[in-house]
């Protein structure tokens, strides 16, 4: 805690209180806020309120003259802004009830412009640790070099890490829930599940999991359904940890671990699958990933894609201006990655020699799964800061909440598209999907 150095820095404060006692009665707020001087708006506000802390005075100076997603990150993370007594979720089931043009018209703006004038050459104090990453210009030219340190970057945080948030198998893509109230370990079970029904996975088949991850699939589908898999991964530390589980489980006979790129890939599989991964691979090089899973699938072998995207007129949109949480998570959180439409998925499909069988969209699977990570994450920030720092931290907590808001809201989806190696003739499918079901 601060206290105000001088009569100016006393004026700052008090204008600021003004400001937010006048947006609290605006927007008809039910939480408060603390400021660097142990006060707070309102004056009464109590101690196990929801609120939002603001450690120092150039918190609102750099907030006034950047007022973007890179300065409120970096005031995220360097815990310059904080939300006590809850987290952003609770902050959304409380968002304002007046319409934009009502509060417009309802804005003291004369308020506005003192307080700002006010605060107009205060130092913008710091840390600023993410302005080091801002600086790098993320990349998916598609280069293996730049697939493996875009992928590093990411997955190579620490395998405890991720097993703070993740169920005990470690999967980390988009669970399946039978039922909304199930447990994310069942739901994730549910979901390889899933998977090796809708590849109908039979033993003997050579299974090809691109983005293998930790090797949650390619073990299930050895374990249970007695193929022989191959799972490729680019993370050195997934690859360790896969290896090990593939031992752990005398599995080494079914289930090979590579560290490689996907385009290097040789051999014939009956069934190929690609379970959140495609998103790393980058819009320019579609052309060369599906003619790879082409080239790999046996004539009627069967694929399976699943893949996060936009709604084809928010693609367009993004493709002439990204919006800032786009930016911001290329740069801090994935970078190089890229999102395609539904539409476009399954164009380049069939343009690559595939026949579409099915699409399911999982979206309000991920809000839910996207969630769970959060929560858990969010409960085990202190070890977790002790794996992996406090700013890597609270990034991942926003990037999880960030990204469960976004499926939620409808904003962007998930699907599950199985396809097959192009025959002439009959795919060999069933006439039902009843045993996806049973």
């Amino acid at each position: 805690m601060n206290a105000p150095a001088d009569g100016k820095a006393v004026q700052r404060l008090e204008s600021f209180k003004r400001l937010l006692t006048h947006l609290r009665e605006l927007l008809s707020l039910d939480f408060g806020f603390v400021l660097w001087d142990g006060g707070a708006v309102p004056a009464d506000l109590p101690s196990n309120a929801l609120s939002i802390a603001f450690a120092d005075e150039g918190v609102v100076a750099a907030m006034l003259r950047r007022p973007n997603a890179d300065t409120l990150l970096n005031l995220w993370v360097t815990a310059r802004i904080d939300i006590r007594n809850g987290v952003i979720f609770d902050f959304l089931a409380r968002r304002p009830k007046p319409r934009t043009r009502e509060i417009r018209r309802r804005l003291n703006k004369r308020l506005v412009a003192t307080t700002a004038l006010k605060f107009l050459f205060v130092p913008r104090g710091g840390p600023w640790p993410l302005e080091a990453i801002r600086d790098r210009e993320p990349s998916s030219d598609g280069s293996k070099e730049t697939n493996k340190e875009n992928v590093h970057y990411h997955y190579d945080l620490s395998n405890a890490f991720y097993a703070l948030f993740l169920d005990p198998e470690m999967v980390y893509s988009c669970a399946y829930f039978r039922d909304w109230n199930n447990e994310l370990a069942t739901a994730q079970h549910d979901k390889l599940e899933m998977i090796c029904r809708k590849l109908r996975l039979k033993p003997g088949d050579r299974l090809l999991d691109i983005g293998c991850g930790w090797g949650a699939l390619v073990c299930h589908a050895a374990r249970h359904f007695g193929v022989h898999a191959v799972g490729v991964t680019l993370a050195e530390e997934q690859f360790a940890y896969a290896r090990e589980k593939v031992s752990r489980l005398g599995l080494a006979d079914k289930v090979t671990i590579e560290l490689r790129d996907y385009s290097l890939i040789e051999g014939d599989f009956d069934k190929i699958a690609s379970i959140g991964m495609f998103e790393h691979v980058g819009v320019a090089n579609y052309p060369g990933y599906f003619k790879t899973i082409n080239r790999m699938l046996k004539p009627g072998g069967l694929y399976l894609h699943h893949s996060i995207a936009l709604r084809s007129a928010a693609y367009e949109r993004l493709r002439r201006k990204k919006p800032a949480t786009t930016t911001a998570i290329a740069r801090y959180i994935f970078p190089g990655g890229e999102l395609d439409h539904l539409g476009m998925s399954i164009a380049n499909l069939e343009r690559y020699g595939f026949e579409v069988h099915d699409v399911e969209a999982w979206r309000e699977h991920y809000a839910h799964t996207t969630r769970l990570w959060h929560d858990r994450l969010f409960s085990n920030r202190a070890a977790a800061e002790r794996e992996v720092g406090a700013m890597k931290t609270r990034l991942w907590i926003a990037y999880l909440a960030s990204a469960s808001i976004g499926f939620t809201r409808n904003s962007v989806g998930v699907f599950q598209t199985l396809a097959s190696k192009r025959v002439r003739g009959p795919s060999g499918l069933p006439p039902s999907r009843e045993h996806l079901y049973r």
